[in-house]
């Protein structure tokens, strides 16, 4: 089994990043601020701009460190790899189940029965640890549908179907997710998951979340040599890197979802660190996190 490494985020807008020798080196106004050895690193994630020079670009390539660049609100611009790695066989054996709808099933079952039972755990510890602030009704019928979508998903066998019932266990978690708001309520309203674009604070953090987890799932399907664009799940589009986002369903209630309700919840994050911006590709009003 292979030991997942770290991520480095350049997160400064006027950083420069290089290498000496075999270490990473982070430098913003020719001041050194960070020096990472390579061979403990997964990847590296730069956003806003950060200059990177073409030695550390060669070095991530040989060392298998993916390169990626984002948006200061999160949007993948670029993504640098090495060659292809791992073997070309599993590869062959990934798009023969990719193929075969009998095969998928079995696959995009388990994926959903995982996401569901998770989606559950979040609500059943909210229940626990504040049953005594939130709407009990609400998250017990919440949970008590989840238990039904998870029994339907364990017994399916169509990936269709099961798509169903990924989307209707969806409905159910995201519709009492406001339930879990426990500080700044009227910063972090949520009334639904909306994306592209978010259009609240907390969307705009779960979708800033997804987009750190699928960076991160996408580097480890890439160096063990699965394609991450080839999924079971979610159908097959240009671009879009199926495979991980499949990956990620179960990943989301605990590795983001999570994450989003304790930063918010504990103050660590507030309604300041977001600016309210125009959108016209979509005519609306949008919130991006402002990191």
């Amino acid at each position: 089994m292979r030991k997942l490494l770290n991520v480095l985020y350049v997160t400064s807008p006027n950083a420069y990043v290089t290498c000496d020798g075999r270490n990473v080196v982070v430098r913003i106004e020719q001041e050194e601020r960070a020096r990472v050895p390579i061979h403990i690193l997964e990847s590296i994630v730069c956003f806003n701009y950060a200059g990177v020079s073409p030695p550390l670009m060669a070095l991530c390539a040989e060392s298998g460190v993916a390169l990626s660049f984002l948006t200061e609100r999160g949007h993948f611009l670029a993504r640098l790899t090495g060659p292809t790695s791992g073997n070309v066989l599993l590869r062959r054996q990934q798009y023969r189940l990719a193929d075969d709808l009998s095969q998928c099933a079995p696959v995009v079952a388990n994926i959903v029965s995982a996401k569901i039972a998770n989606c559950r755990s979040v609500l059943r510890r909210a229940l626990r640890d504040h049953g005594d602030v939130v709407n009990k009704k609400r998250l017990t019928q919440a949970v008590d549908e989840l238990s039904e979508c998870l029994r339907s998903a364990q017994e399916s066998r169509d990936v269709d179907e099961l798509r169903g019932i990924e989307g209707r266990a969806a409905r159910a978690y995201f519709g009492v997710f406001d339930e879990l708001v426990l500080e700044d309520r009227s910063g972090f309203a949520f009334e639904g998951r909306n994306r592209r674009p978010p259009k609240d604070n907390m969307n705009a953090l779960l979708s800033f979340l997804y987009t750190m987890l699928r960076h991160d799932v996408q580097s480890a399907l890439e160096v063990i040599g699965l394609d991450p664009y080839v999924g079971f799940l979610h159908r097959d589009r240009p671009g879009r890197p199926s495979l991980a986002l499949d990956l990620m369903e179960e990943l989301r209630p605990y590795l983001a979802d999570r994450i989003a309700l304790s930063l918010v919840n504990r103050r660590q994050i507030t309604s300041k660190g977001f600016r309210h911006l125009e959108n016209p590709e979509f005519d609306t009003k949008s919130r991006f996190l402002v990191t």
